[in-house]
């Protein structure tokens, strides 16, 4: 099913927010993708005054690790609905004794330790390298960070997201190791959002909610599901809020961020080389820089 136009603002909720509170006259949508199903169905309908996609990243029962998620099934039913901004919300753990449970943290960077993920569109004949120095939305980011603030949160304006494989939390010894990589939370999911977002020319920005210190804190309860529960539910209804006020304060527009032109010198191959069966699956993808007929 292709349903393109329906919203062009994306919520995709990670462990703990398995619904969007105050979603109007939502459907649920299964869209058909070349690269198989999505987490769930999608829910589309309006939150102030806005079009609306919801999607839970886990699916609404969590029943997929951070490794089984479909990515690129996600994120081109998105790009399918005619998504132009994506609002991700996930569990972190912390990696800075400054960044406490409870905190928000506006990630700007990443680094990816997940290995075994499909991270790219691309390939079967098509080669494109985006930029990805910068590889979150500065506009998203930045009307999160002011929505986060103005409802009390404990914020963290910037941060590096590292991205492990999972599903085990780290060992003592992997901990250590991170922190002295410098990075602030870790995780397992968004890093591979954040790249097909940027493949696909959507915005996107990350509301990293922190339950935990990983392992690596000594006067800290070691990370494990029962520790981090509670910090999780309070950040769940927390982040709810946020995103509304951020969907509610969303410019109209986008303008100057750079994320709708990310292809624009991205490809490499030829057009006229580009197998027309390629052509076809990436169409929502490719078609706006390559005829297809």
């Amino acid at each position: 099913m292709g349903e393109s136009g329906q919203a062009k603002i994306a919520v995709i909720g990670g462990s703990g927010l398995y619904s969007l509170a105050g979603l109007e006259d939502g459907r649920e949508l299964t869209i058909e993708t070349p690269f198989g199903a999505h987490s769930d169905g999608l829910f589309v309908g309006s939150l102030e005054g806005r079009a609306v996609a919801f999607l839970a990243r886990h699916g609404k029962s969590h029943g997929l690790l951070p490794a089984e998620i479909n990515y690129r099934a996600n994120l081109y039913a998105l790009k399918t609905l005619g998504v132009e901004r994506i609002l991700s919300a996930s569990a972190v753990g912390s990696m800075r004794e400054e960044i406490q449970p409870r905190d928000v943290v506006l990630v700007d960077q990443f680094i990816d330790r997940g290995q075994h993920r499909q991270a790219t569109f691309f390939g079967d004949g098509v080669v494109a390298h985006i930029s990805f120095a910068d590889p979150i939305c500065s506009t998203a980011r930045r009307v999160l960070l002011e929505a986060a603030r103005a409802h009390g949160a404990r914020v963290h304006g910037a941060g590096t997201y590292l991205c492990i494989e999972g599903p085990a939390f780290s060992t003592r010894a992997e901990s250590r190791l991170y922190r002295s990589w410098n990075v602030d939370v870790i995780g397992m999911t968004n890093m591979h959002e954040a790249k097909l977002a940027r493949e696909a020319e959507i915005c996107y920005a990350t509301l990293a909610l922190v339950t935990d210190y990983d392992c690596w804190h000594e006067d800290e309860e070691d990370v494990s599901v029962t520790a981090l529960l509670d910090h999780l539910n309070a950040n769940s209804l927390m982040a709810a809020e946020v995103v509304r006020e951020s969907i509610r304060e969303m410019p109209a527009e986008r303008a100057s961020c750079g994320c709708e032109e990310a292809l624009r010198h991205a490809i490499i191959t030829p057009h006229e080389a580009i197998p027309r069966e390629t052509l076809e699956r990436l169409r929502p993808i490719l078609g706006k820089y390559v005829s297809i007929p």
